[in-house]
């Protein structure tokens, strides 16, 4: 038989109490009321000691909710209900919770930031460069508060000083040969914008990844590289030739200044010993004019006969010139020399000197019988 039935068994609700009636909750009520009488003093004083030890329990939870431990590359910005307090570094720190709320900030970790973007030079270019950011936290109380969102003003900043920079600068300076100085200055305008807005940022270094025109006129400016190649292919082939040349020339130059400065000091050296010998010849001239005079004669016309080899003899009395062909005579004189090696010197000569005279001779006695006739 069921226990819901008339006259079944026992009711759940009521133990052994007998009846059709539902179960009596202020009874229950009652037992766990009794329950809980272990704690206090029974009845409602039971309640009240129960309370300060709820409030103690909480108490000690808030507590322990209000330790954080902060890293060595991080700092944590405390906002004591919502306006800044302090800044704690690395270690172990304790802030009562519910009223501060603490941003942690990873303040040495490097990030980066790549951007990409279409730019103007300044001769009206257009070309498309790719970069990455580098940068850390300086401040973590400006990066926290100063800025809603830095990362967004970062790109903003960034793409503003890029292009600041490019404007300011020639294709050539921003594809090839100023590279460098593109990514120099445009870390140092991004710097500085940052700092205007007090974003607590500090950039480490800008890196311009790729930098060339767009793919619609990347033929063209082939060929404009092609042709710049050449022309310092040349430049260098010309810088080798004049440092080949201008030595080579600047020697050649010294030299000239030096035989001309020999040239000059023996020219001076004979002009002051001609000069001298005129001096002394002078002296010896005023002493026995007539001597010196013919002795200056006879000098003369030795240097003169011994750079001639033919010589024309007018004869006193006579028409007629008489030809003495030295060279001939010479000639004639080695060859005698040639054939009989014991005829000296002195024989040759007065060998010479016989046909000389025989020739006069002969001239002044062909002269001679003309006269008669």
């Amino acid at each position: 038989m069921a226990w819901n039935e008339p006259g079944g068994g026992k009711d759940p609700w009521g133990g052994n109490r007998g009846g059709d009636g539902p179960p009596d909750i202020d009874e229950a009520l009652k037992k766990l009321a009794e329950k809980f009488q272990f704690f206090g003093g029974g009845g409602t004083g039971g309640t009240k000691g129960l309370l300060p030890i709820v409030i103690a329990v909480l108490a000690i939870l808030w507590g322990l909710m209000g330790f954080y431990q902060v890293d060595e590359k991080e700092q944590a910005v405390v906002l004591r209900l919502g306006k800044y307090h302090q800044t704690n570094g690395s270690g172990l720190h304790w802030n009562p919770s519910f009223v501060d709320s603490i941003k942690v900030v990873s303040v040495t970790e490097e990030r980066q930031y790549p951007a990409r973007g279409l730019m103007l030079t300044q001769d009206e270019n257009i070309v498309e460069i790719s970069l990455t950011v580098q940068y850390n936290i300086a401040d973590a109380k400006d990066f926290v508060l100063n800025i809603k969102d830095p990362e967004t003003s970062l790109k903003q900043a960034t793409d503003s000083a890029l292009r600041h920079v490019v404007g300011s600068t020639g294709l050539d300076g921003v594809i090839s040969t100023g590279r460098e100085e593109v990514a120099l200055g445009t870390a140092e305008k991004l710097q500085n914008l940052l700092d205007i807005y007090g974003s607590g940022i500090n950039v480490v270094k800008i890196n311009i990844e790729e930098s060339r025109p767009p793919t619609e006129v990347k033929a063209a400016y082939d060929d404009v590289i092609r042709a710049r190649e050449d022309l310092e292919r040349l430049v260098n082939e010309a810088q080798a030739y004049s440092n080949g040349i201008i030595p080579e020339a600047r020697g050649e130059a010294q030299r000239l200044r030096e035989e001309a400065e020999g040239y000059r000091s023996q020219v001076v050296s004979k002009s002051e010993g001609e000069a001298k010998r005129f001096i002394k010849l002078l002296a010896e001239y005023e002493k026995a004019p007539v001597v010196t005079r013919e002795r200056l004669y006879l000098d003369a016309v030795e240097e003169v006969m011994t750079q001639s080899t033919k010589i024309l003899m007018d004869a006193k009395g006579g028409n007629n010139m008489l030809y003495l062909p030295l060279d001939k005579i010479v000639q004639q004189g080695s060859s005698s020399k040639q054939s009989g090696s014991s005829i000296t010197s002195d024989q040759m000569v007065d060998r010479i000197a016989n046909d000389v005279i025989e020739r006069l001779q002969r001239n002044s006695d062909r002269i001679q019988s003309e006269r008669r006739r």
